[in-house]
């Protein structure tokens, strides 16, 4: 089948282009790599939404990072995904007042309110940091929000906005047929007339398939504690040292969902290396206590990492001057989260600067339903709920409080949640204490009922990742 615009991966930027440009008068197709999208970078995203004082006054990450600050807190709302504006605080000693300055000069530049504070008006925002910290420049337009949920949000309203999103349909190659763009995945060839090169780690070998230029690719590691949701009382803003040159530093910050992080390292990496290393994990245990008076590492219940990709010094967004009809999101590390709704509004720009017609849907969907939580109903209401359907009464995760009826509808939302971590994503069933020690088992058997697949053909993720090997009691023993 041939469509108008192809976007080519899932993360952050990929959903929010496909969004945008499926409320137009246009046939998109979305193709992702892995099982589902937000799988790579935007899973492990630290999920701030930064106010942009940091960025290099006239680059691109400036200029996107403001823009996409202003835009992220009505999308949130419009797409009912958690987030919180709880300001953000750059902390640093008496001998660190010279660098707040510079940072608050550039915020200046790029518009964006900031204000030095002395240790007495730091602590007035945030009573927990360290006895080191004299001075602190506050933000107060940042905040954070679930990436993940933000991204599947973004695909869930593009599809049902008439986009189409595949997935496991890594591009492995791109042919010129037709006056059309011919991907070739394992799902099939697709057909477009427009290509958006979203690709993150594989962003290079995209452009070389159609004789673009190959940037050079630097891959970044950042591991992160996870505390459990009791330390969310402890952190109320989101706090950073003193950037250095390998990035904005290890930072505590309060997640939208209510736990807390501890994290990320920078560390030079490979594509896909996604295994904590113990160096790493020191790293952020000596590096909390000099922000963070009150570090609560024996409240950890998970250690993870994600991995980022970096070209240069600044995004590369644009069209193609060799290939037609081509246009690229290449190095969108951070702010890329905060950025990506500006990046799509721009990539919207750029493809009718190559001929695209920009005809808005009159139905377009802008509002998302509003999803049932059972922590947020009333009394009243999930008795209501449990008699007109009594999966609202049968609890699957324990220390998230998640029901089977959201399952149920995670794995019938517009972008199907066919994997344990894609039920994980949409409604936290797994992110609790145990980890999904309990639930786990459950949640397969769900995934099993309402699709149809064996259980042993259940996986984790992407690739081979079944849980389920055999069953033990049908196996025959010799």
């Amino acid at each position: 089948m041939s469509y108008d615009v192809m976007v080519v991966g899932g993360g952050i930027v990929g959903c929010a282009v496909a969004d945008r440009l499926a409320r137009l008068d246009l046939s998109v197709i979305l193709l992702e790599r892995d099982d589902d999208v937000a799988s790579y970078a935007t899973r492990a995203n630290s999920g701030i939404v930064h106010a942009g004082y940091d960025c290099e006054p006239g680059t691109a990450k400036a200029r996107f990072n403001v823009r996409g600050n202003a835009m992220m807190w009505n999308l949130a709302e419009e797409l009912d995904v958690p987030c919180r504006k709880c300001g953000s605080l750059v902390v640093a000693p008496e001998e660190g007042l010279e660098g707040l300055e510079e940072l608050k000069r550039k915020a200046d530049s790029n518009g964006v309110v900031t204000e030095i504070l002395d240790r007495e008006g730091t602590l007035k925002k945030e009573p927990n940091v360290s006895d080191n910290v004299a001075y602190a420049l506050y933000a107060p337009e940042a905040g954070v929000i679930s990436p993940y949920q933000l991204a599947i949000a973004l695909a869930d309203r593009a599809v049902l906005n008439g986009a189409e999103v595949v997935t496991e349909a890594e591009v492995t190659a791109i042919s010129r047929e037709n006056n059309l763009w011919r991907a070739h995945t394992p799902k099939g060839t697709f057909d477009a007339k427009y290509v958006v090169n979203c690709a993150g780690p594989e962003a290079a070998a995209v452009n070389g398939f159609v004789g673009e230029e190959v940037y050079e690719t630097e891959y970044r590691r950042g591991d992160y504690f996870v505390l459990d949701n009791t330390e969310g009382k402890n952190v109320s803003t989101v706090i950073f040292p003193l950037p250095t040159a390998a990035g904005k530093g290890i930072l505590v910050a309060p997640t939208a969902d209510g736990n807390v992080i501890y994290g990320p390292t920078s560390v030079p990496t490979y594509d896909g290396d996604t295994a904590v290393t113990a160096e790493a994990l020191d790293e952020i245990r000596r590096s909390v206590p000099l922000t963070y008076a009150r570090p609560a590492f024996n409240k950890c219940i998970r250690i993870y990492c994600g991995v980022r990709t970096v070209i240069g010094h600044d995004f590369i967004i644009r069209k193609s001057d060799r290939a037609e009809n081509f246009v690229m999101a290449c190095g969108i590390c951070s702010p890329g989260l905060t950025s990506a709704p500006a990046i799509a509004e721009y990539i919207e720009e750029l493809l009718v600067s190559c001929g695209m017609e920009r005809r808005p849907k009159a139905d377009a969907v802008t509002v998302m339903p509003r999803k049932l939580r059972l922590e947020s109903l009333s009394e009243e209401r999930l008795n209501t709920l449990v008699k007109e359907n009594p999966a609202w009464g049968k609890i699957v995760c324990r220390c998230e409080k998640v029901t089977e009826a959201e399952i149920v509808e995670a794995i019938h939302s517009p972008v199907p949640a066919t994997t344990v971590d894609a039920v994980k994503r949409r409604v936290r069933a797994g992110m609790g204490r145990c980890q999904g020690g309990f639930c786990a088992t459950r949640v397969m058997e769900i995934i099993s009922r309402e699709t149809g697949m064996p259980l042993d053909e259940i996986r984790k993720g992407i690739g081979h990742s079944e849980i389920a090997v055999l069953a033990v009691k049908e196996a025959d023993y010799d």
